[in-house]
């Protein structure tokens, strides 16, 4: 293949996406207008972002914040006070492990759930028939997801970083000689406000990407079940892409480093 065609060819496919991606963008904003129509559907999806997704999330931060402690203590040395253990444990959950975690297992469980309904919507043509109806689509299928993300995953995000800490701080234990007060002293010592609104800023932002990328991605599938297929691997694939790339955006931006 000549290169200067397959550069060509990305190059066209990521121009017709950006404007692809800015018009569904601005249809969803259209229909924030249309809250009776979304509030309904907003309260279910929700609902099923948060207790469903709750069990998982409670597992990976457990996990995450155990592995952090132990491997605190595989790397600690002497020299170094033990209160500090309090304060890696914690500070690696909340400003990175919490949030980042929980959005990337989140892209994968909700991203691939929402390209998968809205694929098989437009492939089905229910979503074309709903526009010949002079339905928007967007306040229908669109903004309840969206909005549910934006608002679920902050919250799960606060549980994920309670849970993570808690779950350091029991482990911590197992391999060093660590009391509750040094740990708390610790944790307290070095702890930021803005550490905790760090994190859910991050999150927030998490929410928006990943529910507007599978959307797109479900809203623009191809005809036939392939097409549902690609439509929901590029919605998992490239949410979690642009999840790591906010991050390091965002880490620059709001931490001043």
């Amino acid at each position: 293949m000549d290169l200067r065609q397959f550069a060509g060819r990305i190059a066209l496919e990521g121009t017709s996406h950006i404007g692809r991606f800015s018009l569904f963008f601005a249809e969803t904003i259209r229909g924030l207008a249309e809250v009776r129509i979304w509030w309904p559907r907003y309260i279910t999806e929700a609902w099923n972002i948060g207790v469903g997704s709750l069990l998982l999330v409670l597992l990976i931060a457990g996990f995450a914040g155990a592995v952090t402690a132990l491997q605190t203590g595989y790397q600690f040395s002497g020299s170094i006070p033990l209160y500090v253990v309090g304060t890696l444990v914690v500070s690696a959950v909340i400003l990175e492990l919490g949030p980042v975690l929980t959005a990337l297992v989140l892209a994968g469980r909700i991203g691939a759930r929402y390209a998968a309904e809205l694929g098989t919507m437009r492939v089905t043509e229910q979503i074309d028939a709903l526009e010949s109806l002079g339905r928007a689509p967007s306040s229908h299928l669109v903004v309840p997801r969206v909005l549910a993300a934006i608002t679920m995953i902050p919250a799960l995000t606060v549980i994920a970083n309670l849970v993570g800490i808690l779950a350091g701080w029991w482990s911590v234990k197992l391999v060093l000689p660590v009391t509750d007060m040094d740990f708390k002293y610790g944790a307290q010592y070095y702890f930021r406000p803005w550490d905790a609104w760090y994190s859910l800023i991050k999150s927030f932002f998490f929410g928006g990407t990943i529910g507007l990328v599978s959307c797109y991605m479900g809203m623009n599938a191809k005809q036939g079940a392939e097409g549902v297929g690609r439509a929901t691997t590029g919605a998992v694939v490239s949410s979690m892409v642009v999840v790591l790339l906010l991050d390091t955006f965002l880490t620059k931006l709001l931490l001043n480093t």
